[in-house]
């Protein structure tokens, strides 16, 4: 095995940290050394990031004698591109004809535009027309100063963020705001009810255990072979980092119901993300939606969302009653901006934080650079997984729940720390790598909703444990939402 890169161990042990668990040397076995090509650690972050949710999984599945971790630079690397290759159809688009990077009268400014209440709202603040092309965009923004667009689009609600330096990010209320973060905030929970029931004793159908699991999420030993076996997760995200979370815990076997309002989609990435997942509709907005909210969640070992801070609150759900309505829950959430300071509220994604943080800034008179994958989106939602187990570990060991906090502008804090600790480190005499070939997908076909695709090969490899999942990909709201 050629183990060569360490670009990793320093933003690995930063996430072990946060997570409250210190892993022996040699936990984490990285092969390879080849990496992506960037001014920034980007593959560095892709092993860290997954290597701190497997080393999870390991404590999580053998807690007196967790084995090493075995994982892939390469594979690594890959998955945080597109992990899904079609055979005899193509991925619908992902990005709007809007969405993209600007030129404005004094910088730059990315618009955000793939959700069509989103591409109205920065067509308003624009003065356009819904129907109007790129080029008149282009236009209108020219003559127009970057920063006082910016604030225009989010004014209204839409999403858009100029370019900054890195010094003048580190010198703005927010990005002082995010600097003061810890990587992960913690929240404490609730103690689990002895018998694993929440309210009504237990699922949404009043059952409480699902097929295969043990009370409450494994509180007995887990199944080597699939290790998060009778886990059941709720998933309220979106694109697209906590989606990757939820595909992980689903890699391993967990009983996994996304939920979406009617009118949400995201069709580029929907064949990327469901793998694994029940999608149901749900209307969190009507009272009868959140009344079988309530008994999903009864039923629930861990919830993943990713509402802006406040969101579920005004509906009833803040963290307090989501604990009381499932005792022992484990609580995962994503937030773009950080959980402090002025803009903790505001609309994002990756795209928008890499130009606002400075990691797309290249230069004075230089069009942004951005990462060569959503590396901020990709590492989060990873370590939102290892937020997960590490939770369900403390809870299997305590019998309490608790709350877990990441932001996709903490992880573009935590690259930046990592780039500025070992400049030019990425680019030294490391082959780059280019795409996937053939030997790393999975020979197996998977019969995804929109026809044959192939999956990249496991990224890790962890003891015994079997990396797949047992419903292919599939559309958004395409069930009931049951956890059967």
């Amino acid at each position: 095995m050629d183990v060569e890169s360490s670009d990793h161990i320093g933003m690995l042990r930063r996430m072990l940290a946060a997570l409250d668990a210190d892993a022996p040397p040699g936990a984490l076995r990285v092969a390879g050394r080849a990496g992506l090509a960037s001014r920034y650690p980007v593959s560095g972050l892709a092993c860290a990031a997954i290597g701190a949710a497997a080393l999870m999984l390991a404590r999580w599945a053998r807690p007196g004698d967790p084995p090493p971790v075995l994982l892939d630079r390469a594979l690594a690397s890959w998955w945080f591109g597109y992990s899904i290759r079609p055979r005899g159809w193509k991925r619908p688009e992902v990005r709007d004809a809007v969405t993209g990077d600007y030129a404005a009268r004094d910088g730059w400014i990315r618009l955000h535009a793939n959700a069509a209440h989103h591409r109205h709202r920065a067509l308003v603040a624009l003065g356009l027309p819904d129907d109007a092309a790129r080029a008149a965009v282009a236009g209108r923004i020219r003559r127009e100063s970057a920063e006082a667009l910016e604030a225009a689009i989010v004014e209204r609600g839409g999403c858009a963020a100029a370019l900054r330096p890195p010094d003048a990010w580190r010198d703005h209320p927010q990005g002082r705001a995010v600097a003061a973060e810890p990587l992960v905030h913690r929240l404490p929970g609730s103690a689990a009810a002895p018998d694993g029931g929440g309210v009504n004793g237990g699922g949404a159908a009043g059952g409480g255990t699902a097929s295969g699991g043990t009370a409450f999420g494994g509180m007995h030993a887990p199944d080597p072979q699939r290790p998060l076996a009778g886990i059941r997760v709720l998933d309220l995200t979106r694109v697209l980092a906590g989606p990757a979370a939820t595909r992980f815990l689903a890699a391993y076997g967990a009983q996994v119901l996304r939920l979406d309002p009617a009118d949400w989609d995201e069709p580029g990435m929907v064949p990327e993300v469901t793998v694994g997942k029940r999608c149901a509709f749900l209307d969190l907005r009507s009272p009868a939606g959140r009344d079988r909210f309530r008994r999903l969640l009864a039923g629930a070992d861990v919830l993943v969302h990713g509402y802006r801070p406040g969101a579920l609150d005004a509906l009833g759900l803040d963290a307090e009653a989501r604990q009381a309505l499932r005792p022992g829950l484990v609580d995962v959430c994503l937030d773009a901006w950080g959980w402090t300071g002025p803009w903790r509220g505001r609309r994002g994604f990756d795209s928008l934080v890499q130009m606002s943080a400075g990691i797309a800034w290249a230069g004075e008179d230089a069009a942004p650079d951005p990462l060569p994958v959503q590396a901020l989106d990709q590492s989060a939602g990873y370590l939102m997984a290892a937020c997960a187990l590490r939770g369900l570990a403390l809870r299997r060991e305590t019998g309490r729940g608790g709350g877990w906090r990441v932001s996709l502008a903490r992880m573009a804090r935590l690259l930046q720390e990592a780039a500025d600790a070992a400049p030019g480190a990425p680019a030294q005499d490391a082959p780059a790598l280019g795409p996937a070939p053939d030997a790393a997908y999975d020979p197996a076909i998977e019969p995804t909703g929109w026809g044959p695709a192939q999956r990249l090969r496991a990224p890790c490899r962890v003891a015994g444990a079997r990396w797949g999942w047992d419903l292919p990909a599939g559309p958004l709201r395409s069930g009931p939402p049951d956890w059967w």
